[in-house]
């Protein structure tokens, strides 16, 4: 199963603008946010990740909401986070 989940910026890639330091409950990945280049995404701000890309950005509540539900559904969202830990985006 394929969710997208929240995850907070917490660095931009200076010699890539495509790419941000994401962290999603303690896993910290580099995430594509080129779909979000209009957004005027920042450290602090949270995206919603979907197969390694930044599908929109929500606001902090929005996030806690939806970690919350992840976590609630229990192996389904184990297992994406351990597909995110796993993967690496160059």
């Amino acid at each position: 199963m394929c969710l997208g989940i929240p995850g907070e910026v917490v660095e931009l890639y200076a010699d890539r603008a495509d790419l941000a330091m994401v962290d999603v409950s303690g896993v910290r990945r580099a995430i594509n946010i080129g779909l979000l280049e209009d957004e005027n995404v920042q450290p602090g701000d949270w995206v919603l990740i979907h197969v390694g890309f930044a599908l929109s950005k929500i606001d902090e509540e929005e996030a806690a909401a939806a970690l919350a539900f992840l976590q609630g559904i229990g192996q389904a969202y184990d297992e994406e986070l351990a597909a995110l830990a796993d993967s690496l985006i160059e």
